[in-house]
């Protein structure tokens, strides 16, 4: 038997076909069909957020973003993130700036503002396994410096913080909906914000830009198709069963580990409604006797499949050319240290333990 580290859930195969039924009748594949239409007003009200735009995936949303929203410039953010956040800056004409982590492992506000310059134009901060930045004081030094502010969502679907749904912060936010997310669309995403005025911006980036029978600028083809959208309303219907079950198995991890030595947990915001997308622990190899790659080397041998997430850190790319980690000394340090262990909705109890068991040894 293998345990890994995530498995997709899916609904039914009859309720998917269900669900697909009319596609056959409209003959409406893509270019937002009545699916696609269906399930963007149920994650609009479902996320609370004031605006939506779903997309093919999220990287591609994620560079819409930045696109729309006219960047030009640096923009200040953190390597420890995946690739897509780093890689989707640089492809939209931008320069990623790298600003040093908190023991949460989202952006240290603290360190934002001394690595603000007159080519600084944004703040992109990454919500991490379920857990959020410090979104009201990230939108103090934006206001302060007429900065825009991006969220990297892709861990945060669903996820609240003080009663308001966590995608209403920032200007823009961006989910995923990949096939290993709380939810998904096999692939997908999407965009919230609140200003009503980006929704033809970002509509026209992701189709081309084609507005009509006018070309108005440089776009891309992002468009959600009814496929995805079909799975989207089956998993909808399921998600908070889904997170109750996900809630269940990191409670049961909490239990076996909480107070090891040399295992170190992750402490979440308060206020904040989780979504329990990850269950990631730091290993101290002083403390613990072993370091992280021994740790995931021997779950493996027992076919359990944890992931170093995320190693190595964006900024150590090859093809930046020089040493970009310099000043993330405490991202590159945990960079070393952390290990995701196998969470998904249906991780039974007893799989728990046996991976509990094995770590401990």
């Amino acid at each position: 038997m293998s345990i890994n580290v995530t498995r997709s859930s899916m609904p039914s195969y009859e309720e998917y076909c269900e669900e697909i039924k009319t596609i056959w009748d409209t003959v409406h594949l893509t270019n937002m069909g009545p699916i696609h239409n269906k399930l963007k007003e149920q994650l609009r009200e479902y996320l609370k957020v004031q605006n939506i735009e779903l997309f093919v995936n999220g990287h591609l949303a994620l560079y819409t973003a930045i696109r729309a929203l006219g960047l030009k410039g640096e923009i200040i953010t953190t390597p420890f993130t995946f690739a897509s956040t780093t890689n989707a800056i640089i492809q939209a004409g931008c320069t990623p700036v790298y600003c040093d982590i908190k023991d949460d492992y989202t952006i240290d506000e603290s360190r934002i503002e001394s690595l603000i310059t007159e080519n600084t134009v944004a703040i992109l901060g990454v919500h991490v396994y379920g857990n959020i930045c410090a979104v009201n004081e990230i939108q103090h030094i934006a206001d302060k410096h007429r900065l825009k502010v991006i969220y990297d969502a892709a861990h945060a679907f669903g996820v609240e913080y003080q009663g308001r749904g966590i995608g209403d912060y920032g200007d823009i936010s961006m989910f995923s909906f990949h096939a290993t997310k709380v939810f998904h669309t096999i692939e997908g995403g999407c965009l919230t914000f609140r200003d009503n005025t980006l929704a033809e911006k970002i509509f026209q980036e992701r189709n081309f830009g084609v507005a009509g029978e006018a070309l108005t600028r440089f776009g891309t083809n992002a468009k959600m198709n009814e496929f995805q959208a079909a799975m989207g309303i089956c998993n909808l219907r399921h998600i908070d069963e889904e997170i109750l079950t996900r809630k269940a198995a990191f409670e049961h991890y909490e239990e076996r580990l909480a107070g090891v030595k040399g295992i170190k947990l992750l402490k979440f915001t308060d206020g904040l409604k989780q979504n329990y997308a990850y269950y990631p622990i730091l290993v101290e190899p002083s403390d613990f006797g072993a370091d992280r790659d021994t740790v995931a080397i021997k779950l493996g041998e027992q076919g359990i499949f944890a992931r170093k997430y995320f190693y190595p850190l964006v900024s150590e790319n090859k093809e930046f050319g020089c040493d970009m980690t310099a000043n993330t000394p405490k991202a590159l340090a945990l960079s070393r240290k952390i290990l995701c262990l196998p969470l998904y909705a249906h991780l039974t109890t007893e799989e728990i333990d046996l991976i509990c068991d094995n770590l401990l040894k």
